[in-house]
């Protein structure tokens, strides 16, 4: 298979299961570190020793018999809060219809196999893969009587991030989380290609440890990672090459003042520039199909020539920063997590860099050591 295939990894079956684990947590002050990443650097087989001295020397904890954690991190006044266990992927759907986890990008087989290689060296998965959905009621409740509670650890790390964490071992309340959790479907929002190594991993060792991979549950509607665009900058096109690409698929090519392009912004209308003229793009989806999807399968492929490259922006500002002589930059609108949602459970793949889920949680909190199970 050629390397840079992009294709959907297989799909997780319900019942969805996140389920407890003994944590390895670096301590506060090695959190958000960038020295803290040697110790997951290579040779890879070396990384147990490793862990055995950073114990020996109090830099890493081991947390006494397995738990479900609450994690709360605050990054620039903006506080996420998710349920912290080991994902059950040890049985597969044949199809998104019966799902309980849905990626929404593509990942490339090669990747995945060289993450999967990585995590069996290493023994460990470093850091949870990032899971959204909109809670059941009862699981909501719960979670808020918890972070009501006293934290078991609550601190500032090295890259500002505030974390609080709380250990979950009451079984009875285990047993509420497990029955409110196990019809949900969860979408992928950040580890897509280290969700399908936990796929890989699985499939060469059924049984054990493998069965399960690292993830954290965020409540979309009650602490939402914010949900931003991701901008294009598409080298050796001309705005007259994308009017004409417009006129031939559909969608609508008109010119702009730059405020009132980018005031029409929205999920149905681009905006384009140049760097110095401005236009709109009005989009025509049918079958609700996101915005990125017809610009990338439709207009893209119209334009008479080009692009030479696609180069991807969170900001606006970056965007037109990178843009050079003879390119064009695509503003994006902000994407809708039930758009995102139903494009996934219609088994279809949003192009590459279509979401942007932030912000993201500092390495080491919490970490799951395949050893320990």
């Amino acid at each position: 298979m050629d390397s840079r295939a992009v294709v959907i990894p297989p799909y997780v079956g319900s019942p969805l299961r996140l389920e407890p684990f003994t944590a390895l947590r670096l301590v506060p002050r090695r959190v958000g570190d960038p020295a803290s990443r040697r110790l997951f650097a290579r040779p890879y087989r070396s990384v147990t020793t490793r862990l055995a001295q950073w114990q020996e020397r109090g830099q890493l904890r081991r947390e006494e018999g397995p738990a479900l954690y609450l994690h709360e991190y605050t990054h620039d006044a903006i506080t996420i809060r998710g349920l912290v266990g080991a994902l059950d992927v040890s049985h597969r759907a044949a199809e998104a219809a019966d799902s309980a986890v849905l990626p929404h990008e593509g990942i490339r087989p090669a990747q995945a196999d060289s993450l999967a290689d990585r995590m069996t060296d290493l023994e460990l998965n470093p850091a949870p893969i990032l899971l959204v959905h909109k809670a059941p009621t009862q699981v909501r409740t719960l979670v808020r009587q918890i972070a009501h509670g006293p934290a078991m650890d609550d601190f500032v790390d090295r890259a500002g991030q505030r974390h609080r964490i709380w250990a979950i071992r009451d079984e009875t309340v285990l047993a509420v989380l497990a029955a409110a959790l196990a019809p949900c479907r969860v979408l992928i929002a950040d580890g897509h290609h280290r969700y399908a190594a936990y796929l890989r991993m699985q499939a060469r060792a059924p049984g054990g440890a493998a069965d399960r991979g690292l993830a954290m549950l965020v409540d979309q509607e009650d602490t939402p990672l914010f949900l931003g665009p991701i901008h294009r900058v598409l080298s050796g096109v001309r705005l007259e090459d994308l009017a004409a690409a417009a006129e031939g698929v559909g969608a609508g090519y008109e010119s702009a003042e730059r405020s009132v392009a980018l005031a029409a912004l929205g999920p149905h209308t681009l905006v384009v520039t140049d760097g110095s003229d401005w236009a709109t793009l009005k989009l025509d989806l049918a079958d609700e199909r996101a915005a990125v999807e017809a610009l990338h399968e439709d207009l893209i492929p119209a334009l008479p020539r080009g692009p030479s490259r696609v180069q991807y922006q969170h900001s606006m500002e970056d965007a037109l920063g990178a843009m050079r002589s003879g390119g064009l930059t695509i503003v994006m609108p902000a994407p809708d997590l039930d758009d995102v949602m139903r494009v996934a459970a219609a088994d279809r793949l949003l192009p590459e860099k279509a979401t942007s889920f932030q912000p993201k949680p500092s390495a080491g909190v919490l970490i799951r050591s395949l050893r320990d199970e």
